[in-house]
This record gives structure tokens, C-alpha cells and sequence, in this order.
């Protein structure tokens, strides 16, 4: 059956230049905030999983955590996605993860498994990516007109003008919603229609 995702958090300009990943580490670990929680919980460092430590040694965190997630999904996603993408069969843990990075590694590097392809391969026909409403558009048009296979459309997420208890980030926040409108956003009124703007750009898109 197709995929309809109504929330994702692929970030749109890698789909829409069709990005290939430099490794599995990057494809499944750069922004999945799930396998951070799990790794976080198995007392992996911080350093070790949002750090700016190798991508193979946060791999490698990954792979130890996996054998303590058994009976939770992402320990069947996991081995799902490596036999899916890759056709491999082991299991993912501390001892098989050098083996299972580098075969990983070799596919990323050749072939369909790009962003797009990725997608393609899995049927998604359509994905909501998460926005924020002073996030420009223009990757999500350009995307619509570029032949993807996959339809991407963007979900309006205001979560940033709630941040009324942190009034330094809301006023810098409204500051890039008025540029994105053209309209000032520095009163209650000037947000509200720059928040309704920007939901009608989102629908129109």
C-alpha cells in the first residue's frame, strides 16, 4: 500500500535537491529525536548522539542501544530498514555494527537510495514536512515543479509565537514572519494577519 505521511520531519531541501546521504549514521541518526530518546535512556553521552563526535562512533551508540529495544517499534524498524533498503539480514548490535556500516555506507554512495529514491522506493506518494509559518516556500515549489514522484507539501506549525514566557525569541521570531510577509508583526494585530498570510501561502502550496 502507498504511504500517506502526514508528519514527517524531512527537511525539504534535501528533497529538493535530491541529497544523497554521506553515511547511514547521517541518513538515520542526524534528526531522529525517537533513536536519541531510546540512546539517551541506555546512559549513551550527549556528545555521543547530538555531539560533533564521528558519525561512526554515534552509529555505533545506535547499535548498542538496539539490543536493549527489543518489543519496542524502533527495534523492528530498524532490522525493517536495513533489510528493505539494504537487504541486509543480521542483527544490528555492538558486534555487527562495523560490518553492517560499511555495507550500508557502499549502497548510500551508489545507486537510487538519494532522498527522492528513497521515497520512490517506499511508495510514499505524499509527505507533510513540518514548517514553521515564517519558513520560506520556495523549496516546496520548487519541489512541485521538479517531477518529484513524491508530492510534499508543507504543515503549518506555529509553534514559535507560543513562546509567550520567552519574549526575546517570540519578537525575534516575529521579526522573520514579517519578512516572510512583507507586513509588520511588532503588535498583536500586525501577527495575526501575518499568521493568516502565511496560512493561506501554506494551503496555497
Amino acid at each position: 500500500m502507498p504511504i500517506i505521511d502526514y508528519h514527517c520531519h524531512l527537511p525539504p531541501a534535501d528533497i529538493a535537491n535530491d541529497s544523497r546521504f554521506a553515511n547511514i549514521a547521517q541518513a538515520w541518526l542526524g534528526g531522529d529525536h525517537s533513536k536519541w530518546r531510546m540512546m539517551r535512556a541506555n546512559g549513551v553521552a550527549e556528545a555521543d548522539i547530538t555531539g560533533h563526535e564521528p558519525d561512526y562512533r554515534t552509529f555505533l551508540a545506535w547499535a548498542r542501544t538496539v539490543p536493549y529495544l527489543a518489543g519496542n517499534p524502533l527495534y523492528h524498524w530498524t532490522h525493517l530498514e536495513l533489510r528493505r533498503h539494504f537487504g541486509i539480514t543480521d542483527i544490528l548490535d555492538g558486534q555487527s555494527a562495523q560490518k553492517i556500516w560499511d555495507e550500508a555506507n557502499r549502497q548510500l554512495q551508489h545507486g537510487d537510495l538519494t532522498a527522492r529514491g528513497i521515497l520512490k522506493k517506499m511508495k510514499v506518494e505524499v509527505v507533510g514536512t513540518t514548517d514553521d509559518p515564517a519558513d520560506s516556500l520556495d523549496l516546496h515549489h520548487a519541489i512541485a515543479k521538479s517531477g518529484c514522484a513524491t508530492r510534499v507539501v508543507p504543515t503549518y506549525r506555529p509553534d514559535a509565537c507560543l513562546k509567550v514566557r520567552q519574549p526575546e525569541r517570540v519578537q525575534a521570531w516575529a521579526k522573520r514572519l514579517a519578512a516572510a510577509t512583507g507586513k509588520g508583526a511588532d503588535t498583536f494585530a500586525g501577527l495575526i494577519t501575518g499568521l493568516n498570510q502565511r496560512h493561506d501561502d501554506f494551503a496555497a502550496a
